[in-house]
């Protein structure tokens, strides 16, 4: 398909239908990525409470590198796609190699956790017998920060412009490949914790490779080109702002998990691992949302660059409409069979099924309401209204969740922790709804102006590529 072709596709193809076909690869993506994800948990389950935290509590140090990654993943997608859709392939291009080489080399930085890995994951919430555990799985963790950062930025761009499929192909090959090795380390090769994050970072290292050679044989529209990165310091603040809502959620949720382990801590070994099995559960059921929401947003960005509003409110209301019939099916299986799907990670240990069971519970009454605010929030950012875009980002696990994990557990003990995340959950969806009042407010004056956002009203003067408000 020519770059005209593919214009054409993403402004003047029937809109349900595009958002449909973009949503089911970068759905499955996202399911993939959540599994083996899921995976590590699974199999180190077998081996005990202690490991299975342990897991739980590196998850948080991985938040903070996929919060690195999706930052500027994202401000590079947001960018791109409005640039291709203006047809300003040359700045798509600079914007893509920036964001590429920006994320690597933060990722560099990032060795230096290596330095003191047992303070490190005591300080993100290991108990005494999870702390070797956890520091033997976040070694390989943070080896391979570098080329999680970047395959996080090479997998938003290929989405950004609307090859969901190619994506899909260079997350999902790791992804299978990690739940293979997985068994290998784990059992066949008796490397325990350590073996889960050895085939973790193979895995990575082999998306990696994929997601980088589509650029390499010219399968894009979008060109990496190292000698062609931009010198300009305004272009990596212009990705970084455009990503900084994607870095407040991923960074508030490393900080919120840091706070649940340390919440559960007392209650021991075996509520802990519940907690993180079932928040794992539902962090792959939210995960599909996300899918979604991500077919969608290089069509609202593409039309937006494009000036076709309408197109852009289409794209929502799809999203919308496909991601809620998700949210009701899937919350009615995750209550109805809670105890059975925590009985597969825990078979036998009744303690870890009723606690974590209860908590899949809780979350089912957010799951139908959850599609609606993740799409909310990723509309603001696709389109680049940054402020607004960071305000949602930082509700479902900082500005609601923060306050209620810390409280909670005073006045409800365990039972508080179980239902911190459905009460976020539910309050950021309430707060959602002016949000996305205002916005199509806005684009209804802009569709009957037939004019394109004014500077004084939509961008900062200083910077037109990122829209404020």
């Amino acid at each position: 398909m020519t770059d005209e072709q593919e214009y054409k596709r993403m402004t003047e193809s029937p809109v349900f239908g595009l958002v449909m076909k973009l949503s089911i690869p970068t759905t499955f993506s996202m399911l993939i990525t959540s599994i083996y994800n899921l995976a590590d948990t699974f199999f180190v389950s077998s081996l005990g409470n202690a490991q299975t935290s342990a897991v739980g509590v590196v998850f948080a140090i991985q938040s903070i590198i996929q919060a690195i990654g999706y930052g500027f993943g994202m401000g590079t997608q947001s960018l791109i796609s409005r640039k291709l859709g203006e047809k300003k392939n040359d700045e798509a291009n600079l914007y893509a190699t920036s964001g590429f080489l920006a994320a690597f080399l933060v990722g560099l930085v990032m060795l230096f956790g290596l330095i003191d890995l047992k303070g490190l994951v005591r300080v993100f919430g290991a108990t005494d017998t999870a702390l070797l555990y956890a520091r033997d799985y976040c070694f390989f963790i943070l080896l391979g920060a570098p080329l999680f950062c970047s395959s996080f930025v090479l997998n938003n761009i290929l989405r950004g412009e609307g090859k969901a499929t190619l994506s899909m192909i260079g997350l999902c090959s790791g992804g299978i490949i990690n739940i293979g090795l997985d068994a290998l380390f784990i059992y066949a090769l008796k490397l325990g914790v350590a073996g889960a994050a050895i085939a973790t970072l193979i895995s990575q290292a082999i998306s990696f490779v994929i997601l980088l050679s589509c650029f390499i044989f010219h399968r894009t529209i979008v060109k990496i080109n190292p000698l062609k990165t931009s010198r300009h310091i305004k272009d990596y603040l212009n990705i970084f702002r455009v990503g900084l809502p994607t870095v407040f959620r991923q960074s508030l949720g490393s900080v919120a998990t840091t706070l649940l382990n340390r919440a559960v801590r007392p209650f021991g070994d075996e509520a802990m691992s519940a907690i993180s099995v079932a928040n794992k559960i539902y962090m792959l059921l939210r995960s599909m949302l996300i899918g979604v929401g991500q077919g969608f947003q290089p069509v609202a960005g593409y039309n937006y660059g494009a000036k076709k509003y309408e197109r852009v409110k289409s794209a929502f209301n799809a999203a919308v409409i496909i991601g809620t019939a998700y949210g009701v099916v899937a919350a009615i299986i995750l209550f109805s069979l809670s105890g059975q799907i925590m009985g597969l990670f825990r078979p036998g240990d009744a303690e870890v099924i009723a606690i974590g069971g209860r908590t899949l519970k809780y979350l089912s009454f957010a799951l139908p309401l959850l599609g609606y605010s993740t799409f909310v929030n990723q509309l603001y950012q696709s389109l680049g209204f940054v402020v607004p875009a960071t305000i949602l980002a930082s509700c479902r696990q900082g500005i609601f969740y923060i306050p209620l994990i810390l409280i909670l557990p005073i006045y409800m003990g365990l039972r508080g922790i179980e239902m911190t995340q459905m009460i976020a959950d539910l309050a950021t969806f309430v707060v959602s709804i002016p949000f996305h009042i205002y916005m199509f407010k806005k684009l209804l004056v802009h569709l009957a102006s037939k004019d394109p956002p004014s500077a004084d009203e939509h961008f900062n003067a200083s910077d037109p590529d990122v829209p404020t408000m």
